[in-house]
Formats: structure tokens, sequence, C-alpha cells
């Protein structure tokens, strides 16, 4: 490595300029960096429950549901009314809209002296009471209405507008808002469905990055300059960690992908971790800069990279290989986090190894940090007497060191028992948050936020599918977590009611042959238009949609209303397939938990092999993984007590916490090897390791930790408990490298460890 550190210093220049011009190639390439919030595109494109959502928005149009909700203490008021059919009419005109569902839009059936006659759900406004109780009941009779677009105790309704296929979410939720603008009443409107969820995401991820980048900089640049108290060692770690945001951030056009919300942890991580590379070559640099080392710049320099590369290089490989497990995931941005993350450390890790020596080498020797030997007098740091008092606890009492952290990891596994996976883009915000006020009165009210759809094909004008259609839809409405239903076999019995008195036999029944079905749809569009059942059936008549609407946010709940479903329909040659945003929730909460078990065990796996190969020894990889186990149970056990959902951005802290949190571990054994191979005995060894390198552990530790706590702030709650989980885990992670691996090395004596003979 001599050679290496003598070639980084000839060509210090280079160096420096390499690594500049990188940057600002791939910087400038953010601005081309666009933001997805479709949560079917977390899936990968060959996900059956994505491939056959897709299909029924080919088969039915858009399915997908942009509301305005009219909330009010009765909606049939005349001036509410007014304000209902002002609202539809406008929505009518909004290009992005295929089809609007309002009290004015949905129809009514009735029967005339052997006609149908089809009419609007509320044909003229009421004038009076009396009018206005009559059209109550009449909205209580109809089944396509009631329950559906108005609430059963009528104090909320809303105004649907079916969305044509790829309408942006920002512009069709931007004219809704400013239709909304435009009233003026004394009701409640607000906007609701999946379209304004996801524009709400984009404008928040984009608040994100604004707020938490600035927000973990300052804490940075505040933490560097408290550890290290001179400028250098605040400007060269703070430039190693921009460099790598820009690096890393810059790849995302290039590679032809784009931001999702998990995405705005990547650059607090790089803040966090990036420049924990940089913060050990600064330690290690006030360790050479004392009084009584009379070496030039260059050499130390030199010997800053001599001594730091290969735990450097190991614990840079640890964290890149367990960012790249992040792959093992099925969810489709986290495999590129980890991607990203991966590149952003690579770069990190070079430009630590050489861009922060050829920049030292340019730099005059600083004042010195450090107490020496000369004014040893002095009272110490308070950093210092605390690690003094770590080696003295450890090494007094190694094996109560040892029963107490196997009691505390016993207890912290009892939580991971209570662990729930939660998907729902609903729950990613606070609790009096537009998106969630406006699910929970869908919910509520108007039968649930969530749709799952079977598709029947075959003739559907036989009675016998019809008879089929009808009874999956009557199993359906038995399931506590459904709040309403809709297909047109609920349409066909409508009309059967419309056509027949109230005692016949073919009252509120679907007919027996195909005929008379037949010719209830030729009588429905004497008066009314077909187009009217285009989200129930095709007009082919050869396929058709049961939609049930799902009035839990529970994912939990979900599953299993999916599972029943599919169970339904298992071996049913008439349903083709079960689809709809539901679905997708279904799978991808299992996609968390597959992704969350495979990456754990991948990241695991590498890291314990690298350090086997470092040490040569698997003892090494044993002894690595005892914090990492504890730290992980803390982590479950914790995210199971408070009540923390395994959710897409939890789902990354195990790969995430084991090739960050390994990092510690690596640096006390290098340090204590090298401690014992110049003739220390075991305590003496300990003691001197803690103070030396103990010292950087700790800075990287908090620099990660500090560099997190920005994740507090955002909008998003699964970014905040991401945060406060690694912050935790992290902090579980380097008490255990400073109190834990010590009484480790005290009590089984690693022979890795030893002097070599």
């Amino acid at each position: 490595m001599k050679s290496l550190s003598e070639w980084i210093i000839r060509y210090r220049w280079a160096v420096i300029a390499g690594f500049l011009l990188v940057t600002v190639v791939l910087g400038i390439q953010i601005r081309n960096a666009e933001i997805d919030t479709d949560m079917k595109d977390q899936l990968p494109k060959n996900m059956q429950s994505r491939l056959d959502t897709d299909k029924i928005d080919e088969l039915f149009g858009g399915t997908e549901m942009l509301m305005v909700l009219i909330r009010t203490e009765d909606v049939l008021d005349p001036a509410t009314l007014k304000r209902v059919r002002n609202i539809a009419r406008q929505v009518n005109r909004i290009k992005g809209v295929d089809k609007v569902m309002s009290l004015f839009d949905l129809k009514s059936i009735k029967g005339e002296e052997g006609a149908m006659i089809v009419d609007p759900a509320v044909r003229r406004i009421p004038k009076t009471d009396e009018e206005r109780e009559s059209l109550r009941q009449e909205l209580r009779d109809n089944d396509i209405v009631y329950g559906v677009v108005v609430s059963k105790d009528f104090t909320l309704t809303a105004v649907i507008g079916m969305l044509r296929d790829n309408v942006p979410d920002e512009e069709i939720v931007a004219e809704f808002e400013a239709l909304i603008a435009e009233q003026d009443g004394p009701e409640e409107i607000i906007i609701g469905g999946l379209p304004f969820i996801r524009s709400q995401m984009g404008y928040n991820i984009k608040r994100d990055m604004r707020r938490l980048m600035p927000v973990a900089i300052l804490i940075m640049l505040v933490f560097l300059y408290a550890c290290f108290r001179r400028i250098r060692g605040v400007i060269l770690p703070f430039l190693i960690v921009i460099m790598s945001i820009l690096v890393a951030m810059g790849l995302i056009p290039l590679l032809g992908w784009k931001i999702h919300i998990i995405t705005v942890i990547l650059p607090v991580f790089l803040i966090a971790v990036a420049n924990d590379y940089g913060i050990h070559l600064i330690a290690r640099y006030q360790e050479l800069n004392i009084p009584e080392n009379p070496a030039l710049r260059k050499e130390i320099a030199r010997l800053m990279f001599e001594s730091l590369n290969r735990p450097v290089l190991l614990t840079g490989l640890t964290t890149i290989a367990g960012m790249l497990c992040l792959t093992g995931h099925i969810l489709v941005p986290a495999k590129q986090l980890g991607v990203l993350a991966a590149i952003g450390i690579v770069f990190a890790l070079s430009a630590s190894l050489f861009f922060i020596p050829a920049v030292i080498s340019l730099l005059p020797r600083s004042r010195p940090v450090l107490i020496t030997q000369a004014d040893s007098k002095a009272r110490k740091p308070m950093l210092e007497r605390l690690l003094a008092l770590f080696g003295e606890v450890v090494v007094g009492r190694p094996r109560q060191v040892l029963t107490a952290f196997i009691i505390f990891a016993m207890i912290s596994a009892v939580g991971a028992f209570f662990i729930v996976v939660d998907t729902n883009p609903a729950n990613y915000y606070d609790e009096n948050h537009p998106v969630v006020h406006a699910s929970e009165l869908i919910d509520t009210y108007l039968g649930g936020s969530q749709n799952i759809s079977v598709v029947y094909q075959g003739d559907i004008r036989d009675p016998k599918l019809l008879h089929k259609i009808d009874d999956m839809e009557h199993d359906l409405e038995k399931m506590d977590e459904v709040g309403n239903t809709l297909s047109v076999a609920r349409v066909v019995r409508q009309m059967s009611r419309a056509l027949n008195d109230s005692g016949d036999v073919f009252y509120d029944k679907i007919p027996d042959n195909r005929n008379a079905v037949a010719q209830y749809f030729e009588l429905y569009s004497m008066s009314g238009d077909p187009e009217d059942f285009e989200k129930m059936v095709d007009f082919p008549y050869e396929h058709a949609l049961v939609t049930a609407r799902i009035n839990k946010t529970s994912t939990i709940l979900l599953e299993r209303v999916v599972e029943r479903i599919q169970n339904m329909v298992e071996g049913d040659p008439d349903v083709l397939l079960v689809g709809g945003f539901g679905v997708v929730l279904s799978d991808l909460a299992h996609a968390v938990v597959n992704g969350q078990i495979l990456s754990l065990f991948m990241a695991t796996g590498i890291v314990a092999i690298l350090l086997m190969i470092l040490f040569r020894s698997v003892m090494a990889g044993l002894i690595s993984a005892i914090p990492l186990g504890i730290s992980m149970l803390l982590l479950f056990g914790l995210m199971g007590m408070f009540g923390i959902e395994l959710n897409i951005a939890t789902a990354m802290l195990s790969s995430i916490m084991i090739g960050v949190g390994v990092d510690y571990t690596i640096h006390f054994l290098w340090r204590y090897r090298e401690e014992r191979r110049q003739g220390l005995d075991y305590s003496d060894a300990v003691r001197k390791t803690l103070l030396t390198t103990g010292r950087g552990i700790i800075f990287n530790a908090f620099s990660v930790i500090v560099g997190f706590t920005a994740l507090l702030v955002s909008t998003f709650l699964p970014v905040r408990f991401f945060g406060f989980l690694v912050v935790v885990s992290i902090f579980t992670c380097l008490i255990g490298a400073l109190v834990l691996i010590p009484a480790l090395c005290l009590v089984i004596k690693p022979k890795f460890l030893e002097p070599q003979r």
C-alpha cells in the first residue's frame, strides 16, 4: 500500500480534479429526474396483481376515481343539492374525466305501464319538506345510488369522476381544487381518492427533498465541528457527502428511474453514512498531528492512508453489501435505492481514501487537538474520560457485561411477535392530514376507499352466469370489511323491480331465460344510455365486473379479504381474474415481508463472510454478528411494542443497519489486534483501543445518528419511523462495539486476534 499512497501524493492534483469532474457531470443530471407516486410502479411489471389490474382497466376503461366529498347535516337540502349539481356539471367538463357518478348522473329505474323509465336519481330539486322526504325514500330504494354516492344517513354525498387512463395526477387534482375553491356555502367540501393521495405524495416528496437535506446538512456541520473543532475536519467530510449525493441522485435519470417516496431517504442516508470514512481519516490525522510527531504534511497524509485503508475499505464494503442486499426486495424502489446508495458509498469510500489524503497533503498542518504527553496534566476532554470509564467497566466485569446483554436481548425479542404489516398509502400521514380525513369519510360513509374486483367472462346475459355474479355479490356483502358492492346483476334486479309489482314472483329477481335478460337491456336502452353500465359490463356482453369496496385501512384485514375472495373463485371457469388496487396492496404487503426476510439473511451472510475473509477466521464472523443480532432484536421489539408497522420504508432497516452497524465492530477488532501485536495484554489492549479508535467509532456512529434525525421532520410517517428506528439500532450497535465486543474479547480470547508467533 506504500506505493499507492505515494502515487496519491504524487498525482494529488489529478486525483482532486478527477473526483470533482465526475461530481459535476453527474450532478447536472438531477434536473432531469421525475417523481413517480403510483403504487403499482413499486411492483415488478410482471407481477400478476399488477397485470390483472391493468387488464381490468383495458376491459372497462379507467377504474380510478377522484371524488369531491360534500358533507353537511342533510345533503338533500335544496341549497346543497344545487351546489352538488353545479359541481357535477363542472366535473363533467374536465377533459381528463371519462364518466361522472353523482346524484344527478346515476340513474333511477322505474316502470310505468310495462315500460322502463330511466331518469337521473335526482330529477329535480325538492321545494317542500314532503318532496324532500319522498326523494329520500326513492334514494333508499335505489341500490345503484344508496351507500354508493350518498351516505345512508344523508350527511355525505360524493361527485365521483372516473378518470381516463394516463391522466397526470397533479393536473387533474389541480382542476378539482380550482373547482372547489369557487364553491361558496356552509358545506365541508374536500377531495378524496387514490389520484389525490398520489398528488399529495408527489407534493410531499418534493417538500421533503427541499426540507430534509438542509436540516440534515446543518445538523451534520454542527456535529462535525463539535467533534473535530477544526475547519478542515468539517469541510472535508462534508464535501465528500455533497459529492456523493450529487453522484447518486444524478444517476436516477441516467438509469431511466424515477424518484419514489422512499427515495427521500437517499440524500439523508448519504449525509449520515458517506462521511463515516472521512471521519475516521480526520480522527487519525488528529492522532498523528501532535507536537511530538515531526512528520511533514505529505508524510502525515501518507500515514493516514496506510494505517486506515484496509479497515476503512472493509467497513465500506460491508455497507455496500448491506445496501446491495436490498436488491433482494421485490419492491422496485427498494432495489433502486439499494443500487443508488451502494454507488454513493463506493464514491464516498473512494473519495475518502484518495481525495482527502490528496487535499491534506496540500494543506499546512493544523493546530493540534488531542492532549499529548507534554500537556498530560491538563484535564482530559469528557469523551476521553467516558471511553476510559467504558474500559474500566469492561475490564473489571466482562462476564457481568455479557449477562446483561443477554437479558436485554431476551426482553427485546418479546415485542417482535406483535409486528404488523401496513402498505396502505392513507396511513403514511398523520391523522389530521387531508388524505387521512378523506379516506376516513369514504370508509365510514361510502363503502370504502380500496376496491377489489372480480371479472367474469362468458355470455353475461345468460341467467346462470348472472345468478353466479349475484351470489358472489351477496357473499361479498356478508364480509364485515366490505362496505358496498356493485355489479350488473344488481342492475338487472333493479330493472326487475321496476317492471314487476312487489308481490310478483319475478320481483327483484334475475329472469330465468336469456331472452328476458336481453329484453331488459333493450328496454333500458330505449329510455337510458347503455354506456351507464360500461364500468360493470363490456358492450359485447362478454365480461362483467363485480366490485367490492373495502372499508378497512388495515393491510392485514385487506389480505384476509383478498385471500377469501381468491378461495371463493378458485377453479371457477367463469372467473377470468381477481384484481384492483386492494389486491395490489395485498401483494405489496407480501413483498415487504419477503423482502425483509431475504435482505436480512443476505446482509448477515455476506457481512459475516467478508469479516471471515478479512481476519481469516470463522470466529470473526460469528463475533461480529452478535451485536448485530442484539440490535436486530431491539429493532423488531420496538416496532412491535410501539405499534410501528413494517412498511415500504421500515422493511429496509435490516440491510441498512447490518451494513452500517458492523463498521464499529470492525474498527474495534482491527485496532485491538494491532495493540495485541504490539505486546499489550488483554486488558491494556482493550483500554488503548477504546481511547484511540473508540473516539473515531463514536464520531462515526453519532454522525449516522444525528444525520438520520433529520428524517424525524418528514411529512411521511414511515420515513419518520425509519429515522427513529435507525437512530436506536445504530446506537445499540455502537454500545455493542464499545462494551459487548471488548467483553467478548476478554472472555473468549479469540485466536484470530492474538499476536502472530
